[in-house]
């Protein structure tokens, strides 16, 4: 499953600043309770701080475990930030939206 927003707005940049656009990926286990509240956690918090200027793919990884044995995953649910760099991990439900601004580096976003 993916989900992708690609909408050009600027979101708040000057007129001659490139917005930054994130690419992250969301792994979770299957429709668990975790995983569910991490995915509308996770969509609401990219609609509310990222908006326009994302790409968020979702993994299931007992329907990719090869993605996941790849990038290495070692708790769910997991999002990691691709893009930009440097690449950022973060694990649970992305309830705590402190940590996941500073995960992102977004601190002065809120």
């Amino acid at each position: 499953m993916s989900f992708q927003n690609q909408d050009p707005q600027t979101n708040g940049q000057s007129d001659n600043e490139e917005p930054v656009h994130y690419q992250l990926k969301l792994f979770v286990t299957g429709a668990s309770p975790n995983s569910l509240r991490a995915i509308i956690n996770t969509k609401e918090f990219c609609e509310h701080y990222l908006k326009n200027q994302y790409d968020l793919e979702i993994i299931d990884v007992y329907q990719q475990p090869l993605i996941a044995q790849a990038e290495q995953i070692i708790a769910l649910p997991m999002l990691i930030k691709k893009f930009p760099l440097p690449v950022r991990r973060l694990i649970g439900d992305m309830s705590d939206t402190k940590k996941v601004l500073k995960g992102l580096e977004l601190e002065n976003a809120g």
